[in-house]
């Protein structure tokens, strides 16, 4: 492999001028040109700040969001991932009824605005399943030690459920996404892998289990991160429903200071930094797998 030195063309040199002045210009017009007063001292408090009866440094209303976020990212991207998986293999079934309810599911759930989605699913399930399955009486009954468990990897008592339901309603949207991601992984794998497979005695669970789904999953890596990654984004919508992320608790600090830009632009970073460290990580991950296969 060839590596050529990169180099400053003057193109380049009047591309970053450009740059410097347009980012001054905006600076001056914000800063100047609004009548508005600027106080950024307030923020850290809301990000965290010492609590005198405790003695200690506690979260505050901005981190607690920022942690819901990643909590609420993580388990519905990976009930999105068995839920994508299972639609993908229909997606990609010789049986007639399993290709249609794949092709249906990821029809109809693409198809449709994510807000209206998240209304619909988020009451049907905060109404319907969440009382059949017994989630606020369940985190009740546990001791406290295990409602601290619980608390730390969903969430506190009084929002129990409703973080379940946000969780479900957000997997089934990102689902669809995940299935086509899984369906071309699987398409990918060259048919000599299947054939190699049943030469060994295999029958069709184990080839995909052992054999193909590593493969599809190793090959699907850089757009599954994309997704999570877009699922952190999408998280956002959840706040709709009165779920504390971080954009909910934006909204709610926004409503209680008035102080719009100092917000926004910190949950802005929040968010920024939360997508980039995700993206480098799996970018090593992603880096490290091609070596294994």
């Amino acid at each position: 492999m060839i590596f050529y030195k990169p180099r400053i063309t003057l193109l380049d040199i009047v591309v970053i001028i450009l740059l410097i002045g347009a980012g001054i210009f905006i600076y001056i017009r914000v800063v100047k040109g609004l009548d508005y007063n600027w106080e950024w001292s307030f923020i850290l408090n809301y990000i965290y700040r010492y609590d005198e009866q405790t003695g200690s440094w506690v979260p505050g209303m901005l981190a607690r969001g920022f942690f819901t976020t990643i909590r609420l990212s993580i388990w519905a991207t990976l009930l999105a991932i068995i839920l994508g998986t299972i639609i993908g293999l229909f997606r990609t079934s010789s049986n007639l009824l399993q290709k249609l309810l794949g092709f249906s599911y990821v029809q109809t759930i693409r198809n449709i605005p994510p807000l209206v989605l998240i209304f619909i699913f988020y009451f049907f399930v905060s109404d319907q399943i969440m009382p059949l399955l017994g989630a606020d009486d369940f985190f009740r009954n546990r001791s406290d030690e295990t409602q601290r468990i619980l608390a730390f990897f969903f969430a506190p008592a009084g929002q129990f459920s409703s973080f379940l339901a946000a969780v479900i309603t957000l997997a089934i949207y990102e689902a669809a996404y995940i299935a086509e991601i899984i369906r071309g992984g699987i398409n990918s794998i060259h048919r000599g892998q299947w054939e190699a497979s049943a030469a060994l005695g295999f029958n069709k669970r184990q080839q995909l289990r052992l054999v193909i789904l590593p493969q599809a999953y190793q090959r699907s890596l850089p757009p599954l991160a994309g997704q999570f990654i877009s699922t952190i984004k999408d998280s956002a919508i959840v706040s709709v429903i009165s779920i504390q992320e971080l954009t909910f608790q934006g909204m709610e600090l926004m409503a209680a200071t008035y102080k719009t830009f100092e917000i926004w632009i910190t949950i802005a970073i929040l968010y920024f930094s939360l997508t980039f460290t995700c993206s480098r990580i799996i970018g090593r991950l992603e880096h490290r797998m091609s070596k294994k296969f």
